[in-house]
């Protein structure tokens, strides 16, 4: 199974029984609301609204939102509302986190406290799904947004993290491109190196339930006839579900270039941690929060 459009995925989500709840760390702006709201009407989330309450009141005011079925804590203070959200997914009391209007580098401090955090030990890494006008279905960019210079282990981890997200959103088996500049082997280029190297534990049975083909260039990776043209054999050229960047700039660069000139709609969340954390920039849009939520849902366990 996989997705062509963000709308299939909408709908598998309003079709699963029941509502995650979704914890929103210092929820004081209105796109934040404003996406847990569209959640919340279509049946996805519950939401649990945490900062200062007059503000989040005034927001819902704005919003025609005043009896919404929200929750709200009482919270001052970017550090501590951070640790508030936290502390509330730790109890069980939230299902996903998501990051409102606070600094990237005060929420993650207190995700990745070793004390009383979200972590699990292993590798964070962020999951991030594009709707790409020109592409037949959903492409999925890696790691764009927490792993800057990955080793072949956290690169291998990458993959884990994302093919499991894959997998509970309903894939059964993503094809994963490791990219490079060439689809050879070339020993002067670590790059190319790591992708034949994570082949090669894909074909040995250390990374499971997905096809890993590495290296592969970009346009062998999403194009067939390409793929075909330069005599390149592959299961995944032209169909790839998971492209895994060389490290974070590249991830980041591509990403960016997707939405800005192949204008492509985006989703993503940090995987590896006690639940999905939703984490797009403060400057994100509505839909791009919304589509994030949608998402993370599926993905929560």
């Amino acid at each position: 199974m996989t997705y062509r459009t963000f709308a299939e995925l909408i709908e598998h989500v309003k079709a699963a029984p029941g509502r995650k709840r979704m914890v929103v760390a210092c929820a004081n702006d209105s796109h934040s609301i404003g996406a847990a709201l569209n959640a919340m009407k279509e049946g996805i989330v519950h939401p649990i609204l945490v900062g200062e309450t007059d503000v989040m009141k005034e927001i819902l005011r704005e919003l025609d939102a005043v009896d919404a079925d929200v929750e709200l804590y009482d919270c001052t203070g970017l550090k501590e509302t951070c640790q508030l959200a936290v502390q509330l997914v730790r109890e069980g009391k939230g299902d996903f986190l998501m990051k409102g209007k606070v600094d990237t580098s005060i929420f993650l401090r207190e995700v990745v406290n070793k004390e009383h955090g979200l972590g699990k030990g292993g590798v964070m890494s962020h999951v991030t799904l594009f709707e790409v006008p020109t592409y037949h279905k959903l492409l999925v960019p890696v790691d764009g947004g927490m792993v800057p210079y990955p080793t072949l282990d956290q690169k291998k981890a990458i993959i884990e993290n994302t093919v499991s997200v894959l997998h509970r959103i309903g894939y059964d088996c993503p094809k994963v491109g490791v990219l490079a500049c060439k689809e050879k082997l070339d020993p002067k280029m670590p790059e190319t190196v790591d992708g034949r190297a994570l082949q090669e534990m894909n074909e040995r049975g250390e990374i499971t339930g997905c096809i890993v083909e590495g290296p592969i260039s970009y346009d062998c990776a999403v194009d067939k006839e390409i793929a075909d043209f330069k005599g390149y054999e592959s299961r995944i050229a032209g169909d790839v579900d998971v492209l895994l960047a060389p490290n974070i700039h590249a991830g980041n660069i591509m990403g960016k270039m997707l939405v800005c000139t192949a204008h492509a709609k985006m989703a993503g969340f940090i995987e590896g941690a006690r639940c999905p954390i939703i984490m797009t920039s403060r400057g994100s849009s509505e839909e791009e929060k919304y589509l994030s939520i949608v998402v993370a849902a599926a993905a929560a366990v």
